[in-house]
């Protein structure tokens, strides 16, 4: 049995898969999923799981080097953009490195996950809780 706080067998393949540069987005469970972006759907029922668990779940596998979120988190939902901001900054301690943060509107947000090669859909039921990862290298 695989060891560690990952044990979910399809995040864990889809981050052993990332090159330098390549995406994973954790959603909320609102945001549409582009048809050609494989949907790793864990949303069971309003708020299970929360966007906050499966964000330091998968920080706790995927090297990141930039994180993105659209700008709109800020005023319509500030109790995530601070808890984002807070583990932003331990995930930056623990690997001692400094991650881009770039915010974008929520439209281009959308089209940036187009390129994603997974979208994690968690079952938060709270505007703009989403978050694309971009992988970083581990050395």
């Amino acid at each position: 049995m695989k060891k560690g706080i990952l044990i979910h067998s399809e995040i864990s393949y889809a981050i052993s898969k990332l090159g330098h540069g390549d995406d994973i987005v954790i959603a909320d469970s609102g945001l549409p999923i582009p048809n050609k972006v494989q949907r790793i759907d864990l949303a069971l029922a309003e708020g299970i799981p929360s966007f906050m668990q499966v964000l330091n779940v998968v920080l706790s596998e995927q090297r990141v080097e930039e994180v993105i979120i659209a700008q709109e988190v800020k005023e319509r939902n500030p109790k995530v953009y601070e808890q984002l901001l807070e583990t932003v900054c331990n995930y930056e301690k623990t690997e001692q490195i400094k991650l881009k943060i770039t915010e974008v509107s929520h439209e281009v947000f959308k089209m940036e996950t187009q390129k994603a090669k997974a979208i994690i859909r968690t079952g938060e039921y709270t505007p703009y809780a989403n978050i694309i990862l971009r992988s970083g290298v581990v050395f």
